[in-house]
């Protein structure tokens, strides 16, 4: 899904300065469901599969909130953040793919929320 157009404002009223924070939280959500899915029932070390679930829910509340324009879209993002670097934490220790696909969407999702958190 491609939410930028060349700075304007596409998909109805989305506010085209979160539109990479909304894209990054939708495929950090996507790679922490496909993560999750192929954790369960195995043991782990850390906190990973949990923290796929709480990330995809944080990242799906994220982008919903950017998505509306809610007042508290930048609080969301601060929390989506914080909950996205502590997943890419636990997944980054693990050695499957899937895992490390979800630490490097949990980065890069991370690293959107915090910058639209900081927009004026």
């Amino acid at each position: 899904m491609n939410l930028q157009n060349e700075g304007k404002e596409v998909r109805g009223n989305v506010n085209p300065d979160y539109a990479a924070c909304i894209e990054a939280c939708q495929t950090c959500a996507l790679d922490c469901e496909v993560c999750l899915v192929a954790m369960m029932g195995k043991s782990s070390p850390n906190d990973c599969p949990l923290c796929c679930y709480e990330c995809l829910e944080a990242c799906l509340q994220c982008s919903r909130a950017s998505a509306r324009n809610s007042q508290y879209a930048k609080d969301y993002c601060q929390l989506c953040a914080k909950i996205c670097d502590w997943c890419a934490e636990q997944c980054s220790e693990h050695d499957m793919e899937h895992c490390q696909r979800c630490a490097d969407s949990c980065r890069v999702c991370a690293d959107e929320c915090r910058s639209m958190a900081q927009l004026n």
